[in-house]
């Protein structure tokens, strides 16, 4: 077997996001993918992997031909909102291995509008099938489950309601540099804990957006970087993990999955927790963001309530800038927010983050290191992809 090739991220994009009543999720996908190519500067030719999930009866399938794609490497794991960091995982092996030139990764969801012209509910079901079964018919909701794991870390390490609130605080911080993000307008920890309930103890603002929008991302081998128009961000190592499905096979409530798929990203790109200039965390819930920090490392567990304090994830004079866009609390959640995580790190380490919003290091250098760590289900999976600038 040859030398594995080194992988770069060589091309990011968003599509129209927040509020788009006119376009269909495959729509969403081809326009991501067409801005993702356009960035990187390289021709569709080359692309001869392909990833996608959420989507369609045979996906990838049905994704790769709207695109006009025959791709001969595909990928739909679907584990949820780490997704899109497991995928880049297989990408990245599968072209450092030889199977593949290049595998973009596309995404696209009008989860808002389809709710607002009744084509769905509110509601997400999983279903009632397999070990479901013993849950559903108790009311145990999505929401409920995170905050039940959220109560649990606040009676096992005394973790504040207020601490959790700095959380959403923090992000609409960062989502008012963001001019592309939903909500902008700053907040207050005393707003948040005064808004409406919607499961003990998250009131609305410790809980997600809904949004529509797609995002990108195109991988390739180290050959083609020369011929790229952007600098490349190294994919320099990565994990995955999956815990559970039913919350009574839950070991631990204060123990996310993350804490294995942060251990082996960073020690396969031979990295620490504390060199990281940021960090790109799926946040549908304040808790998430709270629990996954503790268990990539940057602080011990049921440490988290007091290391979100004194604005730690601010963009703005924070020491560990976390979901500089804002995050799915306050810039965009289209649903499976993985891919998101990728495009803002992958922005930030290139410099390209914008005026006011772009993370730069003590000497006032672009960040030189990044992690995105993505959850998925109800703690269920986890995928970290630790990211290198060019």
């Amino acid at each position: 077997m040859g030398a594995r090739r080194k992988v770069a991220v060589v091309g990011v994009a968003l599509s129209d996001c927040g509020r788009v009543d006119d376009a269909t999720p495959y729509a969403l996908h081809a326009q991501a993918a067409r801005r993702a190519l356009a960035d990187a500067g390289l021709d569709r030719s080359l692309v001869d992997g392909f990833a996608s999930a959420g989507l369609g009866t045979l996906a990838p399938v049905e994704v790769a031909e709207y695109l006009g794609l025959r791709p001969t490497w595909v990928d739909s794991t679907s584990v949820g909102g780490s997704t899109w960091e497991v995928m880049a995982a297989h990408a990245a092996d599968a072209i450092a291995a030889g199977h593949a030139r290049a595998v973009l990764l596309a995404y696209g969801s009008t989860a808002r509008a389809d709710v607002r012209a009744g084509r769905r509910t509110g509601t997400l079901s999983f279903g009632t099938r397999g070990p479901l079964q013993f849950e559903v018919p108790y009311g145990h909701t999505l929401i409920a489950k995170y905050a039940m794991a959220a109560r649990r870390h606040m009676f096992e390490y005394g973790t504040t309601i207020e601490q959790l609130a700095e959380v959403a605080v923090q992000a609409r911080a960062n989502a008012a540099l963001n001019p592309e993000a939903m909500f902008r307008t700053p907040v207050t920890v005393d707003e948040v804990l005064s808004g409406p309930m919607i499961a003990d103890p998250f009131t609305k603002l410790h809980c997600c957006v809904r949004s529509d929008g797609g995002a990108a991302v195109l991988l390739a081998a180290e050959e083609y970087v020369r011929d790229c128009r952007t600098a490349p961000v190294w994919v320099l190592g990565s994990g995955e993990h999956v815990s559970h499905a039913t919350m009574s096979e839950w070991p631990d409530f204060t123990v996310s999955p993350a804490a294995v798929s942060g251990r082996l990203a960073f020690e396969r790109a031979g990295v620490r927790p504390d060199e990281m200039d940021l960090a790109e965390i799926y946040d549908a819930f304040t808790y998430m963001t709270l629990v996954t920090l503790e268990d990539l490392g940057f602080c011990g567990k049921g440490e988290g309530g007091a290391f979100v304090g004194k604005g730690r994830l601010r963009v703005e004079g924070g020491a560990l800038p976390v979901n500089t866009d804002g995050g799915g609390l306050s810039a965009q959640h289209p649903g499976m927010r993985g891919l998101f995580l990728l495009v803002e790190a992958v922005r930030q380490l290139r410099g390209e983050a914008g005026e006011g919003r772009q993370v730069r290091r003590a000497d006032g250098t672009p960040p030189r290191l990044a992690v995105a760590s993505g959850t998925g289900g109800w703690f269920c999976s986890s995928g970290t992809v630790v990211l290198g600038a060019g």
